[in-house]
């Protein structure tokens, strides 16, 4: 065999090795992309119901494993990270503040935004603490286009009342964007006292207020009480 049979050959086997692992880097690139496409059909499949459920089976498990006082920061930032994936604190915090919302700019909005949101999650640690141990039962789902409202019902040794999840439909998935326990709306409890609030001193002391944990907000109040 000539040396240039010996070049030609070897380079025959290099090429058909690039080919080959180009190909299957090419299926392996092609195989996650499926993956990743079917995981975001289930999830914009998930309906109303089995939003609520998951979004539930989280805060429990954070509130299981994260139990120890010793692990409250690690356990309040898992609850933050749930409110972020599965809630629609966006339009919660704008609905909070109502007529209020409009004379902020926009950088006193996500600056509000982000207070809100760790005062929501400041308030689930602590319901999550009273209600731990208890039951949730899956009554019944209502739907009305974008909109949708699970009712559910918590029984337990400390507890037995009824608590309806609404939730509107963006961009396929399902976001609670209040919950209301006993005829007391969650978004409601923090308008009527941050509207209180505002009326007393101004939009800045709300935020100045939250931002010094000073701020104790009673949820789900009702109307007019």
């Amino acid at each position: 065999m000539t040396d240039n049979s010996r070049t030609a050959g070897a380079a025959r086997r290099f090429w058909l090795r690039q080919v080959s692992w180009r190909g299957m880097a090419l299926v392996a690139a092609i195989s996650l992309l499926m993956g990743i496409v079917q995981a975001t059909a289930a999830w914009s499949e998930q309906g109303p119901t089995e939003a609520v459920k998951g979004t539930v089976s989280e805060l429990l498990s954070i509130l299981k494993e994260l139990k120890d006082p010793t692990r409250s920061e690690a356990r309040r930032w898992e609850i933050e990270q749930v409110i972020r994936h599965h809630v629609h604190y966006e339009d919660m915090a704008k609905r909070s503040l109502g007529a209020s919302w409009g004379q902020l700019s926009d950088v006193a909005r996500r600056e509000y935004v982000g207070l809100f949101v760790q005062l929501l999650r400041d308030a689930l640690a602590n319901r999550m603490v009273e209600y731990s141990g208890e039951r949730i039962s899956y009554l019944s789902e209502q739907r009305e286009r974008t909109f949708a409202q699970v009712k559910t019902r918590l029984v337990g040794n400390k507890v037995d009342t009824f608590i309806d999840f609404r939730l509107v439909s963006q961009d396929g998935r399902w976001l609670v964007y209040d919950a209301v326990m006993d005829g007391g709306s969650l978004v409601a409890s923090y308008h009527a006292q941050f509207a209180s609030i505002i009326r007393d001193a101004s939009c800045a002391q709300l935020m100045e207020r939250i931002k010094e944990k000073t701020l104790v907000v009673k949820l789900f109040e009702k109307s007019g009480s």
